[in-house]
C-alpha cells in the first residue's frame, strides 16, 4: 500500500481493531504550528514533530508522569485538549502561589501553583509550610497530589493513590517520622486545597493520564478467565472507546473545526498569549485495488500545546472500514494533491511536480538502458 502525503506534515498509517474483530485502517495527521506573537497569523512550524509510536514518560515508564501517548489509537470519541508547560509569576516577580488557566474553544480548565512546601509537625496533626515565592514552577502530575505509600512494614497495606500514583504529597501511614519534612504537591484546585496527607484531592496538570490510573483504566474492559478462554486475542466486549482519550475529562472537547479561541493564562512570560486554532480541510482518499475509492474527512482529535517551546500540534485522524485487510487498499492520500496530479491520474500519466522532477526521471530511465 502506498501512502501519498500531501500536507507538509507527519503522516501514518495503522491497524485498528474493534471488540467485535472488525479491523480498520487507521491514518493519522500531524502538524506542528508556531504560537504566533500578538496580532500574528499561525504559520505551520519549520520543524514538523513526528509522530509517537510509543508512550513515553518523564522518567521510567509506570514510575513516572507520560508526555507523550501513541499517535495510533483506533479513534477517540472527543478531542483531547493538552499542555506540557510551566507557571510564570505575573510580571516575573515572584510569587507564592498563582492561578493559571487553559481555554481552548469550549473547554476551560484552571488551578492553583503553589511554591515548595513541606509537611511540618502541628500540636495535633502536620500541617503545611508556608509556600515558598518562585518565578517559574514546572507543571507536571510529577509534582501534583498524589504517590504511593510504602512506609508501613507490612507490605499488604501499602497504598497508591491511583488517580495519581506518581504524584507527591500523599501518605496513608499517618506516622509523623514518614511524614514530617516531605513535600506537598506545587498544583492543587482552588477552592479546595491540600491540607491533608490522606486527604481525597484532584491531582492537577493538563498533561496526559495514564492508562493504568483511575478512571481510565476501568474503560478498557474486563480481562478474566472469560476472556482468556473464549475472546483473546480480541478485546473484551465491554472495552469502551473513551479508554482512547489521554485528557482527564475535563480536557476533553467536541472535535474543533479551527478558529477556536486558545486562551492561556499565566502560562507564559507574557502572563496572557491567545491565538485560534487554523482552519486546515484535511481530506483523506482510500483507493482500493477494485477501482473504488473511498473518502473521509479527516478530524482534529488531540491538540497539545507547548508553550514553553513556542509550538502546539494538532492530529486528524481517519479510518477506513476493512472487509477483509489491509491488502485490499492500494493507495491512500492523506491531504489534497495539486489538481495535475489529478489530471495526470485520469489520463494515466505519471504526475511531476516540477521540470526538474521530469528531467530526473528521464535521466534515470536513460542510464537503465
Amino acid at each position: 500500500m502506498d501512502l501519498l502525503n500531501a500536507t507538509k506534515m507527519k503522516c501514518g498509517y495503522t491497524m485498528g481493531i474493534q471488540p467485535d474483530g472488525r479491523e480498520f485502517l487507521v491514518v493519522a495527521i500531524k502538524g506542528t504550528f508556531n504560537i504566533p506573537a500578538r496580532g500574528e497569523a499561525v504559520q505551520l512550524a519549520e520543524e514538523q514533530v513526528p509522530l509517537v509510536e510509543a508512550d513515553t514518560y518523564t522518567g521510567e515508564p509506570g514510575f513516572s508522569s507520560p508526555v507523550y501517548e501513541s499517535d495510533y489509537p483506533l479513534r477517540k470519541p472527543f478531542c483531547d485538549v493538552l499542555l506540557h508547560g510551566s507557571a510564570y509569576a505575573p510580571g516575573g516577580k515572584p510569587s507564592a502561589k498563582m492561578t493559571v488557566s487553559l481555554k481552548v474553544g469550549p473547554m476551560s480548565k484552571s488551578f492553583n501553583v503553589v511554591g515548595h512546601r513541606f509537611w511540618k509537625k502541628g500540636l495535633i496533626s502536620v500541617s503545611a509550610s508556608s509556600p515558598k515565592p518562585f518565578t517559574v514552577m514546572p507543571i507536571s502530575y510529577d509534582n501534583a497530589f498524589g504517590g504511593f505509600d510504602k512506609t508501613h512494614k507490612d507490605p499488604s497495606k501499602h497504598k497508591a493513590f491511583l488517580i495519581n500514583p506518581v504524584g507527591t504529597g500523599f501518605h496513608d501511614n499517618l506516622k509523623m517520622e514518614f511524614i514530617e519534612g516531605k513535600p506537598l504537591p506545587n498544583t492543587e484546585e482552588i477552592k479546595n486545597p491540600v491540607t491533608k496527607p490522606n486527604g481525597n484531592y484532584l491531582p492537577m496538570s493538563f498533561g496526559p493520564l495514564a492508562r493504568g490510573w483511575l478512571p481510565r483504566y476501568k474503560l478498557a474492559g474486563t480481562y478474566d478467565q472469560n476472556w482468556l478462554d473464549n475472546i483473546f486475542p480480541f478485546l473484551p466486549p465491554d472495552f469502551n472507546d473513551s479508554y482512547y482519550q489521554s485528557a482527564p475529562v475535563d480536557q476533553q472537547m467536541p472535535y474543533p473545526a479551527g478558529g477556536e479561541a486558545v486562551v492561556l493564562t499565566n502560562l507564559t512570560p507574557e502572563g496572557k498569549t491567545g491565538f485560534t486554532l487554523p482552519r486546515i480541510d484535511m481530506p483523506v482518499e482510500f483507493r482500493l485495488k477494485n477501482h473504488e475509492s473511498k473518502h473521509a474527512a479527516g478530524l482534529i482529535d488531540t491538540v497539545i500545546i507547548e508553550p514553553d517551546m513556542k509550538r502546539f500540534m494538532m492530529t486528524w485522524r481517519a479510518s477506513l472500514p476493512l472487509k477483509r485487510n489491509m491488502f485490499e487498499v492500494a493507495q491512500v492520500i492523506a491531504g489534497k494533491m495539486p489538481k495535475a496530479w489529478y489530471r495526470a491520474r485520469e489520463l494515466g500519466k505519471t504526475y511531476y511536480p516540477s521540470l526538474r522532477e521530469l528531467v530526473r526521471s528521464r535521466a534515470a530511465e536513460r542510464e537503465e538502458v
